[in-house]
């Protein structure tokens, strides 16, 4: 895919076709039902996906939920991410976003190397972090876990309005496989596509 309102329209193509298990479609609903109050509140939409070491999943949630945003013209709509610990953005995460036609660029060589990601007017900073840390934010936000770890090691997120609990299979399974690549991809595409089917729901009248 060439940009992000290519990846963003075939997320939402995907979608329309694509059919949730049951535990996930409850899951998606409450986040469509969130997403869709805070629109009709005219209130920022605060979005903090959470998985063990902020690495993986927790960055393909946060990422591609700000590049549908941007592509649906929401601008209210604010993602995050964190973990309960802190490691870095795995390359192979990196790699795969990349394929999928989204901009990234290195700012850095640290050992946690930040990333910007650039979804039209929308710059995402990268990076991994404790969920709880700066710029995550601390109040009236919507705390998504999308490992189940982090799930079931954090039963209360101090500061969220909402807790969802979202759990998909890590990729690292795949790492330094000939299927590695794939499964990055494919784990990205199942979480876009999954975001995308609750933002029809949130933005449907």
């Amino acid at each position: 895919m060439k940009d992000f309102h290519e990846l963003a329209e075939y997320l939402l193509e995907r979608a329309k076709s694509y059919t949730p298990d049951e535990a996930h479609a409850s899951a998606l609903y409450s986040l469509a039902q969130y997403i869709k109050g805070k629109i009709a509140e005219r209130k920022p939409v605060r979005l903090n996906f959470i998985c063990t070491h902020n690495s993986r999943r927790s960055h393909f949630g946060q990422v591609l939920t700000q590049a549908l945003a941007s592509h649906l013209n929401l601008p209210d709509v604010q993602t995050f991410s964190g973990g309960t610990e802190a490691t870095a953005f795995h390359p192979n995460a990196v790699a795969a976003l990349q394929e999928l036609g989204l901009k990234i660029e290195k700012m850095d060589n640290t050992q946690n190397p930040r990333y910007r990601i650039t979804t039209g007017t929308t710059i995402t900073e990268a990076f991994s972090k404790v969920y709880s840390d700066a710029p995550n934010p601390d109040k009236d936000f919507a705390a998504i876990m999308v490992c189940s770890s982090a799930d079931a090691g954090c039963p209360v997120v101090i500061g969220a309005e909402q807790r969802i609990s979202l759990p998909f299979e890590d990729p690292k399974v795949s790492d330094g496989t000939p299927q590695q690549a794939a499964t990055y991809r494919e784990r990205a595409l199942q979480i876009g596509t999954e975001i995308a089917w609750a933002f029809m729901r949130a933005t449907s009248n």
